[in-house]
Formats: C-alpha cells, sequence, structure tokens
C-alpha cells in the first residue's frame, strides 16, 4: 500500500454540554469520539453517515479549524496539531475545504474575482495583474466564463455559485480537499455537473478528496474507500466496491439497503432500524449500535468492539464479524 497523504489517528472531539445534574460535573456531547483512518494520495475517501454522526466535525479536525480533545493528525507524517503559525500557514496552502451551502460560505458583498483572489492575497502570492489572471483561469476551470469575476455571489445560481466555491478552493494549488456535502444542497441534475466537475478537476490536478456525504450513491460513484460512522466513531472501513457488494457492518448493511437504486425494476431487501440515534451526550454502553441492532447479544451490550481487520484492507467494529 502506498504512504498515506493523511492519516488520523485515535481523534476525539468533546464539547460541553452543560452540567450533567445530581453533582455528576460537566456533560460532554462526544461529536468523535476515537477516530483512526488513512487517506492514500490521490484517492477518495467517503465518510457517510447519518445526520448528526460527526461527519463534518471530523472534516474540521482533518484541517485543523478546531484543536481535537485527543489524538492527532498526520499529513504526510507531521502532526498538524503541533503546527506553529507559519507552518500552519503553509499546510492551508495544501489542504482546502468545500463546504456545504455554497452561499453562505461567499461574502456577498464582494464581487467574485475578489473573493477568489483572497487566498492568493493571503499568501502573497502574485501582484494584481497575475492575480486577475489567475482568477480568470480558475473559473475556465470550473465552467464559467472570465467576465463573471466583476459579478456578486447573488446574481448566481446555486450551482454556479458552487463552483465558484470549487475555484477558490483550488486557488492555491492545494493537494488535499475535504468536500462537506457539497452537492447536498443543489438540485437534483446540478448535482450530477458538480460530482462530475470534481471527478475531472481531481484526475486533472491529481488530488485527495475526503468526501463527506449522507448519499450513498453519490459514495458509490465518486469515492474509492469508505468510512462509515456512527454517533462519532467508524463502524467499517473498506474498498467503495467491497462495501456496496457485501457490507459486513449491520448498520451499514441497513445504509445500503435504503440508498435508492437506479434501475427501477430492481429490488434490495430493505432492513429498517429500530429505535432512534442515541445521544452523544449519553451513549450507550458497550456497542454505541447495540440497541438498534438485530443481531446484539449480551456481549455488544457489555463491550465497545474494537476497529479490526478482518480481510485485507477491510476493518469493521462488530463482534459477530
Amino acid at each position: 500500500m502506498a504512504e498515506a497523504l493523511l492519516q488520523a489517528e485515535g481523534l476525539v472531539k468533546h464539547y460541553p454540554a452543560g452540567r450533567s445534574g445530581l453533582g455528576r460535573g460537566r456533560a460532554v456531547v462526544r461529536a468523535v469520539d476515537g477516530v483512526s483512518f488513512e487517506i492514500l494520495p490521490g484517492e477518495t475517501f467517503g465518510i457517510v453517515g447519518e445526520s448528526g454522526c460527526g461527519k463534518s466535525t471530523l472534516g474540521r479536525l482533518l484541517l485543523r479549524f478546531e484543536p481535537p480533545t485527543a489524538g492527532r493528525v498526520l499529513y504526510e507524517g507531521r502532526d498538524v496539531c503541533g503546527f506553529d503559525a507559519r507552518r500552519l500557514k503553509a499546510f492551508r496552502r495544501e489542504a482546502q475545504i468545500i463546504y456545504q451551502d455554497p452561499y453562505s460560505s461567499l461574502n456577498p458583498r464582494r464581487r467574485v474575482g475578489e473573493l477568489i483572489a483572497e487566498p492568493l492575497e493571503i499568501h502573497g502570492i502574485g501582484g494584481p495583474g497575475e492575480r486577475r489572471e489567475r482568477v480568470a483561469a480558475l473559473l475556465g476551470e470550473v465552467g464559467l466564463r472570465p467576465e463573471h469575476a466583476r459579478r456578486f455571489p447573488h446574481e448566481f445560481s446555486g450551482g454556479q455559485r458552487q463552483r465558484i466555491v470549487i475555484a477558490r478552493a483550488l486557488a492555491l494549488q492545494p493537494r488535499f480537499i475535504v468536500a462537506d456535502e457539497p452537492v447536498s444542497a443543489l438540485d437534483v441534475s446540478i448535482q450530477a455537473q458538480v460530482i462530475n466537475l470534481l471527478r475531472e478537476l481531481q484526475e486533472r490536478f491529481r488530488l485527495t478528496y475526503a468526501f463527506i456525504s449522507h448519499d450513498l450513491g453519490l459514495v458509490e460513484y465518486l469515492a474509492d474507500r469508505v468510512g462509515v460512522m456512527y454517533l462519532g466513531r467508524l463502524v467499517e472501513v473498506a474498498p467503495c466496491a467491497a462495501i456496496c457488494a457485501d457490507p459486513l457492518h449491520p448498520y451499514t448493511e441497513a445504509l445500503w439497503s435504503a440508498a435508492p437504486m437506479p434501475d427501477p425494476a430492481a429490488r434490495r431487501r430493505r432492513i429498517l432500524l429500530a429505535g432512534d440515534v442515541p445521544s452523544p451526550i449519553r451513549p450507550p454502553p458497550g456497542c454505541a449500535f447495540h440497541p438498534r441492532c438485530r443481531e446484539a447479544f449480551d456481549r455488544c451490550r457489555e463491550e465497545a468492539p474494537p476497529l479490526r481487520e478482518v480481510t485485507p484492507g477491510r476493518r469493521v467494529a462488530c463482534h459477530n464479524r
């Protein structure tokens, strides 16, 4: 296996949630609770799970937008969490993000050309003329025209605004991009265009993606490997083709059974999960999924399963596997 571009080692992120009552101290939200994986150069690593499972928090930790409560992130073997201001600024050139909502991530008072050129100004790259040329080239890369640089974000459709966000993410020629639900706010017809654009840009610029989504169809189309999250933890990590063909963890199996199929004649056995997702403030003992799992037994209620390798390149956190 190639050497990892980025690694997460035991990442934990807890947020204070007020007093827990009865003198038991301050409660915490366990948003990310001991996550470890690696992302190889040039691949797309999909991160999937239900809303509230910690996917977006994990993405922010990978880019050190927030400090972890515990654990570390390694970029080319260097601990991102230990970077000083100078090295962190250099890391920002290498690693960028595409946000979920393109409108809220663009300053409505600034023209598109200024927004795309802003990273170049912050890092002192080129003069005014060179930056204008770079902005025009970036707009062309994402399917827009150079004259669009003079417009404001509200003059564009949602799909065009997301293309602008992508152009800004590419401005510093990064190697690694976290795409946090990048098409969930767009119409389905536009989603396909943006996803295909991301694939084209990955091939053209040799990009590495962490693709965060709850849409399993998109993940199946775009990702090379997938990490499935449940209540702040990874429950399965495997090549995308293997997970789609034969999900091992009961939660992964239920997720895939609920995904729409493009062939209306095809049939898939639907697995309905009982109950609701437990609170991240008071996760259940043992395996966090056991209250909803049809295969749970006594050990599941008492002991949390580790994420262990069951076949080469495939890891699952389940006592039954």
